[in-house]
């Protein structure tokens, strides 16, 4: 029996693919999420995943963070990214960054279920028109998405919010915490990004397109 999340945002998306898959895979068991706060939940409640296939954009993801940020805390769950976007850069980032595989979201659902066969065997699935182009791609820099991995969840929270141009004030008021404890959040980001301000900690936060995601402490 095969057990998988399909994470997705698109509630239409998530129904067709589960529906597609149930009837091609006799005994699969499907949970579904649709943001990054609702997947991290479902990973800590759900034994045994054989599978995670991962929207790269939806909500709380921020591209690359969802991806890192699931890898560094569930290392032991296989990580399938599906989008709708096929380029060769970003592909070659996902599987740089620890997926073992690449699904657009086009395919037929026989496509996915020999793609998730070959994952769960321990093999690295892309599409064949994408394999000669990821192959060729340098190495990605992930540096910056792993050291934002580190973040706790409050310090992702504060970032976001820095990005967002909120005062110290306001950002104690939003987390219900003290301004001395957002300071001490600041310091320790600027620690962990090897960053010296928060115009910094916002470019960074830009060029990342973190979103707030509203994962426990």
């Amino acid at each position: 029996m095969i057990s998988l999340v399909i994470a997705d945002d698109h509630p239409l998306f998530r129904s067709a693919l589960s529906g597609a898959l149930r009837a091609e895979i006799q005994g699969i068991e499907i949970v579904e999420s649709h943001d990054l706060d609702s997947t991290i939940k479902c990973l800590e409640k759900t034994n045994d995943l054989d599978l995670l296939l991962l929207d790269l954009n939806m909500p709380g993801s921020g591209e690359m963070y969802g991806l890192i940020r699931i890898r560094k805390d569930f290392p032991d769950v296989p990580v399938a990214i599906i989008s709708g976007s096929e380029d060769s850069v970003m592909v070659s980032n996902v599987i740089d960054a620890g997926a073992l595989g690449f699904i657009p979201k086009t395919s037929e659902p026989s496509t996915y279920v020999q793609a998730i066969n070959a994952i769960l065997a321990g093999d690295i699935w892309l599409p064949e028109d994408l394999k000669e182009a990821v192959a060729n791609q340098p190495k990605s820099d992930l540096s910056m998405q792993m050291k934002v991995a580190e973040l706790t969840p409050q310090q992702y929270k504060v970032l976001c919010y820095l990005h967002e141009g909120l005062l110290n004030k306001q950002i104690a008021y939003e987390l219900s915490i003290s301004e001395a404890t957002v300071k001490a959040h600041i310091t320790a980001i600027f620690r962990k990004l090897e960053i010296n301000n928060r115009t910094q900690a916002v470019l960074v936060a830009s060029q990342l397109k973190l979103q707030m995601v509203s994962v426990t402490n």
